[in-house]
């Protein structure tokens, strides 16, 4: 069901999120990989009646709101892409994998899911998980086959052999720097990424929280991988908080933020870290490319992806997480960012 942009859906949107930790009926599920049927409505215009295509650095390619008849679809919280524009892996924050492949038309826009399929995570013994605090998995990054996950309520993170056919039980834990005691129950590590392998934390791992706040007010992150092991803060600007994000090939890191207020309603924005403030006691901050509110074609965005396609074009990738509700949607968004 798709309902009007008006003010109900904004109004509701705040009960929606309250929600959202209430792992929806039918969700158990089975360990084994289910097939899951996804229909994509193409997305033409990202400013809503408009044909704009250039916004700031960014310029909209071309989105897809995404449907399925199944039940556990949905909830999709953080994804990468295994083949560049392509195939690609993902989690879902009610404890579930999810697998599918970008189809395109000839111009390289999105017009498809294809091959989608989900298997719910395991525990230690195999077993399917059921409890969401136990499994409330947000931020995905993925290196040389193995994923790496960042939970919160149950805060870890964690790393997976990938195995499209059968993701097993994480094979280790990592430890994520940060004081356990300062992560929120529902506001942790939303963001796993790797940073440039010839950068100065040379490929090691950074995570970054929603909303866990230092005694300043910004935002808790660390190096937990790499020669410069530390935490370090991102400088939390108006009411936003952190959703996802990945690192430029430049060394600059690339956040997704969203706000929602029942002043302003539902935000989403883009900001690039400057890389040399990723760096152990430092507070990272940097520009603001992107900031989009209902008046475009967004929703609960809170996955992304950078990755270059074919011609060298440098691509940023959005989803969104529709908290399995009939409120909201399911969005793959695309965008080309321009480097100066």
């Amino acid at each position: 069901m798709i309902f009007s942009r008006g003010g109900f859906r904004q109004t509701l949107f705040a009960a929606i999120v309250l929600l959202a930790g209430v792992a929806p009926a039918g969700s158990a599920g089975s360990a084994p990989v289910e097939p899951v049927a996804v229909s994509a409505r193409p997305i033409t215009e990202f400013h809503i009646g408009r044909a704009d295509k250039q916004f700031g650095p960014l310029e909209f390619v071309g989105g897809l709101e995404m449907t399925s008849p199944s039940r556990d679809f949905g909830a999709l919280s953080a994804f990468r892409f295994l083949k560049a524009g392509s195939d690609f892996i993902g989690v879902a924050d009610i404890g579930y994998w999810f697998f599918g492949t970008v189809a395109r038309d000839a111009d390289r826009r999105p017009v498809g899911i294809q091959n989608f399929r989900m298997q719910q995570m395991a525990d230690q013994g195999g077993q399917p998980i059921d409890e969401k605090w136990e499994v409330d998995a947000e931020g995905l990054a993925v290196k040389d086959g193995i994923a790496t996950v960042g939970f919160e309520r149950n805060h870890r993170v964690s790393q997976f052999r990938i195995d499209p056919d059968n993701m097993k039980a994480p094979f280790r834990q990592l430890d994520f720097v940060v004081p356990a005691w300062e992560l929120r129950q529902n506001r942790g590590f939303e963001t796993v990424t790797h940073s440039n392998a010839n950068g100065q934390h040379e490929g090691g791992l950074v995570v970054v929280s929603e909303k866990s706040l230092d005694k300043s007010g910004n935002i808790y992150a660390a190096i937990i991988e790499g020669p410069h092991r530390g935490v370090f803060t991102v400088k939390r600007n108006d009411d936003f908080d952190i959703t996802d994000g990945a690192f430029l090939p430049d060394g600059d890191l690339l956040l997704l933020e969203r706000s929602f207020t029942m002043a302003g309603g539902l935000k989403m924005r883009l900001r690039r870290i400057y890389g040399e403030s990723v760096e152990k006691g430092a507070v990272a901050d940097g520009p603001v490319l992107l900031q989009a509110d209902m008046s475009y074609q967004i929703d609960n965005m809170e996955g992304l992806d950078v990755w270059s396609r074919d011609d060298g074009a440098l691509m940023v990738s959005l989803i969104s997480d529709d908290n399995h509700s009939i409120l909201q949607r399911n969005l793959y968004l695309e965008f080309i960012l321009h480097q100066d």
